[in-house]
């Protein structure tokens, strides 16, 4: 069995199957396990959901904002932006966005394999550690899910919007600390030395110091034994001068290009934007 992680897809399906068409992907014997961001800004994301969820148990995925952000959409809490391209989900019958909408939420926010493999889709708090982030990432499943099932998904969706609280504290409960465990687990970019994230910032780091004090969250995550794969931050391109943690952004759906990581050996392949 071979086991590839896709960088952000957001609707570059025709990318997807040319890349993986590119390793020989077989679907019987491989996994394909995704960063996140399956949807949002790309030609076609509803080709790119069928064709993820019609690989069955061969996926693994993560959520993205992006996928958290259509659960809003499809749940009516949200307007659809229409940089988005999500017209053809929400034209699907009622019967098929409830299909999507139950798929959707049974994803986790992170997931890693017995040789210590671990994907999310923006990072880790680097004030956590993996068990500490597992634990977090479960406990906001577990509440995604029970809202899910007692029909309260949209309360539980309108709430997870904003920026505070950007400092993490144990001492955090309800709707705050869901939301500083979902905004870290996909929004997070630069946070400063005491642990305050920025939601603002989106460009490339510089290799000098910044006057504001931000800091990209991987520079200050210690030496561990786990391999960490995140997607998110497209300007990255990729780089993060860690081989512990290994960014696959690389700007498909700006006019760049998608990237497959082969692991364990590492080798990576693309294919560059069709549109």
């Amino acid at each position: 069995m071979a086991r590839y992680i896709v960088g952000d897809i957001q609707g570059c399906a025709l990318e997807l199957k040319h890349l993986l068409a590119k390793v020989n992907f077989k679907p019987q014997f491989d996994e394909l396990w995704c960063v996140g961001d399956l949807v949002g800004r790309g030609p076609d994301s509803l080709a790119t959901l069928t064709f993820i969820q019609r690989l069955g148990p061969a996926a693994k995925i993560v959520l993205g904002n992006h996928d958290l952000n259509l659960l809003a959409v499809l749940l009516n809490v949200r307007e659809a932006d229409p940089r988005d391209k999500l017209d053809a989900i929400i034209a699907l019958p009622d019967a098929e966005k409830q299909q999507l909408i139950a798929w959707l939420v049974q994803q986790p926010l992170m997931r890693q394999t017995s040789d210590r493999l671990v994907m999310t889709h923006a990072g880790i708090y680097p004030w956590w550690t993996v068990e500490q982030a597992q634990n977090y990432a479960d406990e906001v499943s577990s509440a995604l899910q029970q809202a899910w099932q007692q029909h309260a998904l949209g309360e539980f969706l309108q709430s997870m919007y904003g920026n505070q609280p950007n400092l993490w504290s144990e001492s955090l409960t309800g709707h705050e600390r869901v939301r500083f465990i979902i905004n870290a687990f996909t929004r997070m970019r630069f946070c400063d030395e005491q642990g305050q994230l920025n939601f603002t910032e989106k460009s490339a780091p510089s290799s000098k110091p910044r006057e504001d004090g931000l800091v990209p969250w991987f520079e200050l995550w210690d030496i561990d034994a786990a391999t960490l794969v995140f997607g998110h931050w497209a300007a990255l391109m990729g780089h993060t001068h860690r081989e512990d943690v290994i960014g696959l952004d690389t700007g498909c759906v700006w006019g760049k290009h998608l990237t497959l990581l082969h692991w364990p050996s590492g080798k990576r392949s693309s294919v560059a934007a069709k549109s």
